[in-house]
């Protein structure tokens, strides 16, 4: 989809820290009036508002005035300008020292406290969707075809909200690093910070990143080792042959007819050759060919999608695509060319690392917050760049249940889409105490979840 900007206000001045927002992100409750005021929310039913940390209990309605009024402004992957500048404004307020440039628009914030060895990392996404928001709401994005449909908006407020707290308590012994990363739809922009030099620039002993979640109940964590989401490739194979009129079709090599038959050959990958004991996907979700019925065109683009979890099974997807692409236009006089885009890796959890992050969820909020049971999920995160560089973990939050943004059930990447602010204060607390856990005294010379830590 297209990504660049379309003119709006946002960029038609410098912000003060020499940005491009027209009007800073940091005036909340001014410039956007008092729809941002005071928001009210209400605390997840599984959570006691007894484990909320103070700090954050106390900042909570200044923080989701922050995260609506981020998500009336989104901007797309490479181009959080007035986001990035809003995070390191506010960082530096604190007190931490901040680094701008990884990955473009990327932002580090890095807070030392004692002398403490360790080195945590806690990563959270910026980047908005190209989509059009149809929820109503009246901080809905002010930006025509662009709008937080994810809820990154979420992400990036409750990591500036356990920023504060830990700045404020500084209740830790050691080095913290909060990434806020650019880009993480479809752009690669946590593979861009990684190769540019985030973890030697940082180093980190681990590094965590969350998501919220919607069809599972606000505010409940889920923790999941080893595999955890898919791997994604996009694939686009373009079928060349002799278009010509609809009326002689024998006078042509018909590509359409070709892509049809490619299309149904494409669904025997995963039954026939991937074991059934291993996940596999192969969609193809786009076929452009043509312009008039009676004109058979000369060439046919098919747009694939394809996912696993184990890198063999990736690899053996590629190779049969090929394959298959080939033959096929062998057999039907055609050509077949084959543009495969080796995107994100499967994520994939650290064993250590989240034994720990669920035992400080635990240990905060309860068996009861937990999600039991919780299945690898098939969508794809390019927090699999810098899990592939660090030991680390990444987790859930639930966004809320039902099928409307007013509970927080519907689907990220629809335009009815919301972040539930309810989740806000739980996944900020959770921050702080793993934070804090992580960077305790008592793991000066071993990590949390090494048998000498126990």
């Amino acid at each position: 989809m297209p990504r660049r900007g379309d003119g709006n206000a946002c960029h038609d001045s410098a912000s003060p820290s020499g940005g491009r927002g027209a009007e800073s992100l940091d005036c909340i409750g001014g410039a956007l009036g008092a729809v941002y005021e005071r928001p009210r929310i209400r605390m997840p039913p599984d959570i006691p508002s007894s484990a909320i940390h103070p700090e954050v209990a106390r900042t909570r309605d200044d923080m989701v005035a922050l995260r609506r009024h981020l998500h009336a402004h989104p901007e797309l992957g490479f181009e959080e300008f007035a986001t990035s500048d809003l995070v390191a404004e506010r960082l530096a307020s604190w007190g931490y020292a901040v680094h701008r440039g990884l990955g473009g628009t990327g932002v580090v914030g890095q807070l030392r406290l004692g002398e403490g060895p360790r080195r945590l990392g806690i990563r959270a996404d910026m980047d908005a969707l190209p989509i059009q928001e149809t929820t109503g709401l009246p901080y809905a994005s002010r930006h025509a075809g662009k709008m937080h449909a994810c809820g990154h908006d979420g992400h990036t407020a409750i990591l500036l909200a356990a920023a504060q707290c830990l700045a404020r308590t500084r209740g830790f012994d050691g080095t913290l690093n909060l990434i806020f990363q650019p880009a993480e739809e479809s752009l690669g922009g946590g593979r861009r910070m990684v190769e540019e030099g985030l973890f030697e620039q940082f180093p980190c002993d681990a590094v965590f990143a969350l998501h919220n979640m919607p069809g599972f109940p606000v505010g409940r964590l889920g923790f999941r080792s080893g595999h955890f989401m898919a791997s994604s490739d996009s694939v686009y194979l373009t079928v060349r042959g002799k278009g010509g009129h609809g009326s002689t079709p024998h006078l042509t090599q018909d590509p359409v007819v070709a892509a049809a038959h490619l299309v149904l050959a494409l669904q025997t990958v995963v039954s026939r050759n991937v074991d059934p004991r291993d996940m596999a996907v192969v969609t193809v979700g786009a076929i452009h060919a043509g312009s008039a019925p009676n004109v058979i065109p000369d060439e046919v683009e098919l747009r694939l999608s394809v996912r696993a979890y184990r890198p063999e099974v990736r690899q053996a997807l590629r190779e049969r695509i090929t394959e298959l692409a080939r033959v096929q236009g062998e057999a039907l006089g055609v050509v077949v060319d084959v543009d495969y885009h080796w995107r994100y890796p499967a994520l994939v959890n650290h064993d250590g690392p989240t034994r720990f992050a669920r035992e400080v969820a635990r240990q905060v909020f309860g068996q009861e917050a937990l999600l039991d049971d919780l299945q690898p999920l098939t969508g794809s995160e390019d927090f699999s760049f810098l899990l592939e560089a660090c030991p680390g973990s990444y987790l859930i939050v639930g966004n809320g249940e039902g099928d409307h943004h007013a509970t927080g059930g519907c689907s990220p990447h629809n335009p009815g889409y919301d972040f539930n602010d309810a989740a806000l204060p739980v996944a900020a607390t959770y921050w702080v105490n793993l934070a804090e856990q992580f960077l305790s005294s008592r793991y000066r010379s071993c990590l949390p979840w090494t048998e000498a830590s126990a």
